[in-house]
């Protein structure tokens, strides 16, 4: 792609959610943000709280969820914010979930992650990265698919991360049954995962007026990184690999993502720090890796999740 048909905006690495929304309404729009109760999670949901939506906090614990929409109501002066629990590692869990909603949904941002675990897996055996990061934002969208196009104009919005440079996606052994675990690997992974959720889901879907992309929001220092050790995070900061950011600025680049007038109809793309990425130069730690937007690899990931839902559904 050339440097003429990327999308750019007038925002940047340092703009904030509520500078993206800044005179935008989403009075009568309904969203649904995962991992609501924390980090970037929260500012997306407060961001499109204050500019009029009706958002649904997806949260693990709705006792934390609710506190988080007291929150919300009481910053936003909104009151139409409500809580379901969601477990993204537990399939029933998202199919309760998905079953559960009843009217229109225009903007769907799969923000909850986990990174760098130890090695941990579900109940179908899978590795716990893949399953929450992916799978399980996977079963959730296509679960929502019918009412997403059933709403004029629906986004969705994946949130992925650079980590995805790291490494693509390994379809001999997703789960590291046969290779020794790694947990910066098995993250990197499901970051791509991510991307190519986006490439292929707005292929599928785009005759239906839903846009599917792809959003980095950079670094932030939130309780998704309590599996980095101190030393970790902060060589990271000081070397300057990942700037680190405050959540407003993180929640910037999803929020652009789903609500910018002029990405209407424009997906499967990958942003970061408020426009589409350029292609990843060697060396560099920000811009998208091819492997992230091979549409034959997005095809194969999406018959692969497609299988291992039936499978856990059957066992």
């Amino acid at each position: 792609m050339s440097a003429a048909e990327r999308i750019t905006t007038p925002f940047t690495a340092d703009s904030t959610a509520a500078e993206v929304l800044d005179g935008v309404d989403l009075t009568g729009r309904r969203a649904v943000v995962t991992g609501a109760t924390s980090g970037i999670g929260v500012e997306i949901a407060r961001a499109f709280a204050a500019a009029g939506a009706e958002v649904t906090l997806a949260a693990r614990d709705p006792d934390t969820g609710e506190a988080t929409a007291e929150d919300i109501r009481a910053t936003t002066g909104n009151p139409r914010i409500a809580v379901a629990r969601l477990n993204l590692s537990d399939q029933g869990s998202v199919a309760a979930f998905t079953a559960g909603w009843q009217g229109p949904l225009h903007i769907l941002v799969n923000n909850a992650g986990i990174v760098c675990t130890p090695e941990l897996r579900t109940r179908e055996g899978w590795e716990l990265q893949f399953a929450t990061n992916h799978l399980g934002h996977f079963a959730l969208a296509t679960g929502l698919h019918p009412v997403l196009a059933a709403t004029s104009g629906a986004r969705v919005v994946t949130v992925s991360s650079a980590a995805h440079l790291s490494g693509g996606v390994d379809f001999e052994d997703v789960h590291f049954r046969h290779r020794p675990y790694d947990p910066a690997l098995a993250y990197a992974q499901s970051k791509t995962a991510n991307v190519l959720f986006a490439v292929e889901a707005n292929r599928r879907w785009a005759s239906e007026d839903i846009t599917v992309n792809a959003a980095h929001p950079g670094a932030i220092r939130t309780r998704l990184t309590r599996h980095l050790s101190r030393d970790e995070a902060e060589r990271a900061a000081a070397g300057g690999e990942f700037p680190f950011r405050t959540p407003e600025q993180g929640a910037a680049t999803p929020v652009l993502v789903a609500t910018w007038p002029p990405l209407a109809g424009r997906g499967g793309r990958y942003f970061e720090d408020c426009n589409e990425a350029a292609p990843h130069e060697p060396g560099a730690h920000s811009g998208v890796a091819a492997h992230a937007l091979d549409q034959q690899a997005a095809a194969r990931l999406w018959r692969l999740s497609l299988e291992m839902l039936a499978a856990a559904r059957h066992a």
